[in-house]
Formats: C-alpha cells, structure tokens, sequence
C-alpha cells in the first residue's frame, strides 16, 4: 500500500468515506454497486507544494460522480484492476497500463470495480493554466482540456510516471523532500512541463510550435535574471516571464546563442552555488546530500557525474579538501 504512514482514513462507513474523501477533493455522489460488505475503504494523502499524492481504495465496486472539478486536474492510476472513466463526451477503461486525467471543465462519472486502488496526483488549475500562459507568453483563450486517457506504455509516460514515483517515496519520509521546497518545486513543474509537452490537448499544438529566437540582450537580462534567483524554484516559464518573452522564444535564443536551454543554465549556476558551499563547509556538520537536494539535485548518481564533468573531481572531494584548505 503507498503511502502508508500518511493516512488520512480507514472505514466501512458509505457516509464517512464521502465526507472524508470530499474534503480533500470535491463533493461528490458516491454509491456502492456492488456488495455492500465489501466496502473497506483507505485513503492515504499528502501535500506537497501545490500538488497533492494520495491512495485510495474502496474495496468494493462504487459509482463516483463528482461533476465538474473545476479548480484541479486529477491524473488517475490504477494499481491494479480497472475503472471505467467518462469525462465530457470521451470514455476510457483505466488500467494500470492506461491512466486518466480528467479535466476540471468536463463532467466527470466514474464506476471503479473492486479491487482497484489508485495513485492519484493532483494539480491545482491555477498551476496547470499559469504553465500554459508562461509558455505561449499570452493570457489563455479557453480552458485547458487534455485528453482523457494517458497511455504508460509510451516512453515519455514512463518517465511521467518514474517522477510520480518519486514524488511518493519521498512522501513516505518523514525525512524527505518535503522538507526542500525547491526540490519539491522541481519535481512538480518536470510533471507539468511534460504533461502540457506530450500529452494530447487543445494546446498542445501551440505549446510545440517553433518560436522566433529572442534577441541576445533578451538572453542576457535571463542569465542575469537567473544568477539573482537561482535559489527559488524557478521554470522556464519564471524565467521567460521576469524577461517578458514566451518560454518557446526564449529556449530558441538560448540554443542560438548559447548553444543550451535556460535550465541547463540554471543548472550550471546551482553547481556553481553547491561548490561554493561545500568548498566552504564542515564535513563533520554538512553531508553532500543535504547540500545538493537544497539546490535542487534529486538524483545523487546524475548529480556527481554532472558535479565532476564541470570540476573535475568528486562533490565529496570539494567537500574534504575544501574545508581542510580554509574553504
């Protein structure tokens, strides 16, 4: 069961388990279709930053009719079984090899069998719709619709769902990321960026398009941008924003000019910062972990191959011979 040390509840009550779930989602018909005495259901849910992670198992076959949801989406994932989704005028049997994401403005019905628990991932709208404006660097013309069934078999999924996985293992920790907002924030905005990317939507065509270049003092006002704010949980859209350009110009002007994007930039700037500190640190007091998660490094093996391609020796290394030096 994920998620287990964040209960929210556990009960055979109808009523308990609408209340209890509703308080975290929405209000919402729910009946049983089934068995009766099969109802045992668990809910387990945490938030971290704007998005929340949350298991849910009924134990029964139930009918959910939430509506609208209107202020998040919800990316669905059967862990086992299946669950018949309606959404607008579109319809998916979910599985474990086909998730759901239904969107806030179409009305949502759902009939889960038995046995099917879900990983579900919520996002706020607000955070979905300010991507998207960030991105194009123009207010939205209608709301964001994606299509309803996300198929894990492809690569990107996979990966989609590989983030997803991590967002709940450090959930599970009470020593986690969840105490590192920037990391957290990393996380988030991957899963965003790669929703919005690949899966079908009425933006997606504009939001792959080709944009002009911008020009190089347009580049030079983000590198700087970057360098002042490199410690906040900063996206592509931030940063095209604070230089009032489209993310898709302004990836085109850092690979003309540059020759990489804005958060390899960004990236090379936390290295700089995480030298820095461990260059200046106590090894008794200070761990390399600690250091790189607050930077925003979730992945210890990438983060000391990228640490030694760009200073020649290990983070340790900086770490041990930095502070025996006098930093």
């Amino acid at each position: 069961m994920l998620l287990r040390n964040r209960s929210v509840f556990a009960s055979s009550d109808l009523d308990e388990v609408r209340g209890e779930v509703a308080k975290v989602f929405c209000p919402h018909r729910l009946d049983l279709s089934g068995d009766a005495a099969l109802l045992s259901a668990r809910f387990n849910s945490v938030q971290l930053g704007s998005a929340r992670v949350s298991y849910l198992d009924y134990g029964a076959d139930v009918h959910i009719e939430p509506g609208d949801l209107d202020t998040f989406f919800l990316f669905m994932i059967p862990l086992a079984g299946r669950s018949l989704i309606r959404a607008g005028g579109e319809e998916v049997v979910s599985t474990p090899a086909l998730a759901a994401l239904p969107s806030p403005t179409r009305h949502l019905d759902m009939r889960w069998a038995a046995g099917c628990p879900q990983l579900l991932v919520k996002f706020e709208r607000a955070a979905i719709e300010r991507a998207v404006e960030h991105m194009l660097g123009e207010p939205l013309d209608a709301p964001v619709v994606f299509g309803l069934g996300v198929d894990l078999t492809a690569g990107w999924a996979r990966s989609w769902r590989d983030l997803a996985d991590l967002l709940v293992r450090e959930a599970e920790r009470d020593d986690g990321l969840g105490g590192h907002p920037l990391a957290v924030a990393h996380l988030e905005n991957a899963l965003i960026s790669l929703l919005l990317t690949m899966q079908p939507s009425n933006y997606l065509e504009r939001l792959t398009a080709p944009r002009p270049p911008v020009l190089p003092k347009v580049v030079r006002r983000a590198m700087e941008f970057i360098e002042g704010h490199a410690h906040l949980p900063l996206t592509t859209a931030d940063i095209a924003g604070a230089v009032a350009v489209s993310s898709r110009s302004l990836q085109e002007g850092f690979r003309a000019h540059l020759g990489l994007t804005p958060m390899a930039q960004l990236r090379l700037v936390r290295l700089a910062r995480v030298h820095d500190e461990l260059r200046a640190a106590d090894p008794a007091r200070v761990t390399v972990t600690t250091v790189a998660a607050r930077w925003g490094f979730l992945h210890q093996g990438r983060f000391a191959a990228q640490y030694r391609d760009r200073y020649g020796c290990s983070p340790s290394e900086t770490l041990r011979t930095g502070f025996a030096s006098g930093g």
